[in-house]
């Protein structure tokens, strides 16, 4: 009996006997494309994917060479390397840029076969290609995608050092002038240092807003009304030979967004499309609600699928080919003349659009024009105002006799804002870092109505810092300053409700407002300058 008993290790299965049916069945439902061709390459079978994909009914290729799918993105050596290696009895493995039908290229990834008769001939060729064009274009968006982020942190942390480096010109330039009579020779001078310092920080402010490290007052926000509000004002932007034309949807929803950074966006669209229309053309500005499904937010990566509001900008412009638009909102990338363009003002709606929660889709052709569209999520409800009441700047300098300790890293910098805040009259202490500030905290016998520290420090943030200090002296009040926001003071560019900051580089009378509005408790938190 047990020399009967089989091993069920050394046991092999059956192959399982298929027939011609199941196994054609099998060809004919495939996802991938399956061509047979004869010896010569004419096509004698072809499956419904292959229909599906390229356009072209079986009738219409049968007897055809695969050439018919030609595009002309590879050359005359690549097809005699591929017909060398499969004519040879051996299997070509690579990757086609094909045309479709309707003259639309697509790219496959494909294994072409030789089948070989009991003599060992060629009988036919067995080609299986997927279509990876989807794929493909996902993968190239995603790696857009962390270049910019990439390149927006860099941007941010340049624009970081810039503005201490402003804050310092700027904040000099004022104490100066202001010991200086109207008269004196050198007033001027300073007055167009202080320009230049100026026009620096709009362009550190662009960067920061390229690097979504910008403050944002975001507000609930129709934008049909922000777009009729700026009408007037566009066609004079764009001049006589361009035709604007405003279209937008009735009872649209509306977003959450600042006011002032979405009006931001229209303005450098106009002007960009302005630009590209040198011999006058037409401008189309359209606002839509529209609702992006999950295979839009799966080809598209950072979209959420659900409820938005379109804002597209059209222009019959130039156009751009396929290199220009994948750098268009690189950061100082232009294609205008030397000195015609800083190279920011895409970058910079890339930025406002991305910290606004929105995603932005271009679309264009040489010759014919360029879309944007910006999808920006529709606010679900009445949300109320985010962020603080907008008080009037005061007219006079803003002074106190309070004490005030500031922490400040940067050495230049810490003598300026004690100088600052001396004019003001406060009474100033000051200190490198958070160890230093607590040590003063501790021994100083009088009282100290605020701390003024950069949100960035050696060792502690400034944040932590505010947390000890509190501990010390629970009444003392906290202004935050910096040249850019990280998370411990503003999540996603929004304010924590109540926190007092002021970016830099700010001015004398920028600071010494933000401070009195600190010292009387007056609602803030927003940019002073």
């Amino acid at each position: 009996m047990s020399n009967s008993v089989k091993d069920p290790v050394k046991e092999q299965p059956s192959p399982p006997n298929y027939s011609h049916g199941i196994l054609a069945a099998a060809i004919e439902q495939a996802a991938e494309t399956i061509v047979i061709t004869g010896p010569s390459g004419a096509i004698q079978y072809v499956n419904p994917a292959f229909t599906s994909i390229t356009g072209y009914s079986r009738e219409e290729v049968m007897g055809q060479n695969p050439r018919v799918l030609k595009s002309g993105k590879q050359d005359e050596r690549f097809y005699k390397e591929l017909w060398d290696t499969v004519s040879s009895g051996k299997t070509w493995h690579g990757r086609f840029v094909n045309k479709r039908k309707d003259d639309s290229l697509y790219t496959e990834d494909a294994v072409i076969s030789p089948v070989h008769d009991a003599s060992g001939a060629i009988l036919n060729y067995v080609a299986v290609k997927r279509d990876i064009t989807n794929e493909l274009s996902l993968e190239a968006n995603l790696l857009q995608a962390q270049k910019m982020e990439a390149v927006g942190r860099l941007a941010g942390g340049v624009a970081h050092d810039f503005n201490n480096i402003l804050s310092a010109i700027i904040g000099y330039c004022d104490l100066i002038l202001k010991r200086l009579d109207k008269d004196n020779p050198i007033v001027a001078d300073l007055q167009q240092i202080r320009l230049g310092g100026e026009r620096a920080a709009s362009l550190t402010r662009q960067l920061l807003a390229f690097s979504r490290r910008q403050i944002l007052e975001p507000r609930l926000l129709n934008l049909n009304e922000a777009v009729r509000g700026l009408e007037n004002m566009l066609r004079r932007l764009i001049g006589e030979d361009i035709f604007l034309l405003v279209s937008v949807a009735e009872n649209s929803g509306s977003i959450m967004a600042d006011p002032g950074q979405v009006e931001q966006v229209i303005m450098n669209l106009a002007v960009n499309a302005r630009d590209a229309m040198q011999r006058g053309g037409s401008l189309t500005i359209e606002t839509a609600d529209m609702d992006l499904d999950e295979s839009y937010a799966s080809a598209h990566p950072g979209v959420t699928p659900g409820p938005h509001v379109m804002l597209a900008v059209t222009d019959t412009g130039a156009g751009m080919d396929e290199a220009t638009r994948a750098r268009i909102f690189e950061p100082f990338f232009t294609t205008k003349a030397k000195g015609k363009g800083t190279g920011l003002g895409l970058s910079t709606v890339y930025g406002i659009v991305k910290q606004s929660g929105g995603n932005i889709w271009v679309y264009s052709e040489l010759g014919k024009g360029t879309t944007f569209k910006i999808f920006f999520p529709r606010a679900q409800d009445a949300a109320q105002e985010i962020g603080a009441d907008k008080s009037s700047r005061p007219a006079a300098l803003a002074t106190g006799t309070e004490t005030i300790l500031a922490v400040e890293d940067e050495t230049p910098l810490r003598g300026l804002v004690a100088q600052m805040l001396e004019v003001g009259g406060y009474k100033v202490m000051v200190a490198a870092n958070g160890k230093e500030a607590l040590d003063i905290c501790r021994k100083h016998a009088g009282g100290i109505a605020m701390v003024m520290t950069d949100v960035v420090l050696p060792n502690m943030s400034g944040r932590e810092l505010a947390v000890e200090l509190r501990r010390l002296r629970p009444e003392i009040k906290v202004l935050f300053t910096s040249g850019y926001t990280d998370n411990s003071i503003v999540h996603h560019g929004v304010l924590d409700e109540g926190t007092p900051f002021i970016q830099k580089p700010y001015g004398v009378e920028a600071l010494l407002a933000k401070v009195r509005e600190v010292l009387d408790g007056r609602k803030g938190g927003r940019d002073a300058t």
